[in-house]
């Protein structure tokens, strides 16, 4: 079967990112995401599990879903990295921009507390 292209995820305006655990178990989360070149780029709080769990795996997998994170097309795998700073704020400003005032205040709390993510596919 044919895959999904990174454009058709592109548009998606929620990502499943679906993370591992040490035990092998899969533990997904819907994102906001926006595309840049061959990668997605998303941000997420820099405490959270799935930030430690990209540490000890970086092998995710990615379907486009709704806010509850439904999914709503097939799986694909894709690599992330951890972003420094100076990247997660331009990664921030790149979700602001697609995702307009709600993004703006969604992205305002925590501030301090962010960790962008590049992920490539394919």
């Amino acid at each position: 079967p044919r895959g999904m292209d990174i454009d058709a995820f592109a548009r998606a305006k929620y990502l499943s990112l679906t993370t591992f655990k040490r035990d092998g178990s899969a533990v997904a989360t819907p994102v906001w995401l926006v595309r840049e070149d061959d990668a997605l780029l998303v941000i997420t709080q820099g405490s959270s599990a799935k930030v430690r769990r990209i540490r000890n795996d970086p092998h995710v997998l990615l379907a486009p879903c709704d806010a509850r994170g439904r999914m709503k097309g097939e799986q694909i795998a894709g690599l992330a990295v951890l972003q420094d700073p100076v990247e997660t704020e331009r990664i921030t400003a790149l979700i602001r921009k697609r995702y307009g005032f709600l993004g703006w205040m969604l992205t305002r709390r925590g501030s301090d507390d962010r960790t962008g993510i590049r992920i490539s596919v394919g």
